[in-house]
């Protein structure tokens, strides 16, 4: 017998199509500063730019499913399932990728490695979501899940008798991987810049005791740290929900959970626009610089 659906009430909605509209915008804010602005254009920022792509794309499909609220299957809920199904799986890919690419940069301090990558980047970023997607489709998994691991978007049918199967490939288990792998490589990241600054500080004492210098590196120290565990967070409320499926827990259907995960699960274009816009400081103030030009245009 299936469980019943959990119901998603009319705040969870509203908070969770607010998160996917932040998410839209803050997607769009990283593509237009790069496309804005030719001397920003570097390597690590053309990934965050195919990352914010993905996180667009699942902003607008949550968005559309969150809308409908599906109740059960139709044509619109396998397409808005297959969009968000490939978006949300190419996002966790492109975000390691990111990392990855730093690691090589920034560690291996090997350009020409970390350039031989980009190819193998898009092969696996938008190949295999894109397969999985079409596998997942073509076999029919793609569909309403009755919110047990959603909040009112279509994802895998829940009739499916292999729908944990379907789950994993579909997205939990890349999510699971990201979670492994992004903290170690920023870990490492972090420990190489320390190490670094440690040995410049021996040697360059009037450097290092700059305010400016300090600042900056305080700021990076920052966000070596934070854009692993604000993955995590934002992501951790679905894996949670996905674990308690499997245990048949009525506490999946907790609203304080549902509103979390939903939020997670969308708002991740706007806090990568926080991290890598809003907490540069050189893309900071291209940016308030336009807007006050904008506001003495107008």
């Amino acid at each position: 017998m299936t469980d019943p659906p959990a119901e998603v009430f009319l705040y969870e909605q509203v908070l969770i199509l607010v998160s996917c509209l932040l998410s839209f915008l803050g997607s769009c804010v990283i593509i237009l500063t790069y496309v804005l602005w030719p001397d920003l254009r570097t390597k690590p920022r053309l990934l965050l730019v195919f990352l914010s792509v993905t996180d667009l794309l699942s902003a607008l499909s949550y968005f559309y499913g969150v809308m409908q609220n599906f109740k059960a299957d139709s044509l619109d809920c396998v397409i808005q399932g297959a969009v968000s199904t490939f978006a949300n799986t190419s996002s966790f890919f492109w975000t390691v990728s990111v990392a990855l690419y730093l690691y090589i940069i920034i560690v291996r301090a090997d350009q020409r490695l970390a350039d031989s990558f980009l190819l193998w980047f898009h092969i696996l970023s938008w190949g295999l979501p894109l397969g999985i997607t079409v596998a997942a489709v073509s076999l029919q998994k793609i569909g309403y899940d009755a919110s047990r691991v959603s909040v009112g978007w279509c994802w895998v049918r829940i009739q499916a008798k292999d729908h944990i199967l379907w789950m994993l490939l579909t997205g939990k288990l890349w999510e699971i991987v990201a979670y492994l792998i992004l903290p170690l490589l920023y870990l490492l990241i972090k420990r190489h810049i320390d190490r670094a600054h440690a040995a410049l500080s021996e040697y360059r004492p009037i450097l290092a005791s700059s305010p400016v210098a300090q600042s900056r590196s305080a700021m990076a120290d920052r966000k070596l740290t934070l854009i692993p565990l604000i993955f995590i967070f934002l992501r951790i409320w679905s894996t949670i929900r996905f674990f308690l499926m499997l245990t048949k827990s009525p506490a999946v259907d907790n609203p304080g959970l549902m509103i979390l995960h939903g939020i997670g699960n969308t708002f991740q274009g706007g806090a990568n626009c926080i991290m890598f816009v809003l907490f540069t400081q050189v893309v900071r103030s291209r940016l308030a610089s336009a807007l006050c030009c904008c506001r003495l245009c107008s």
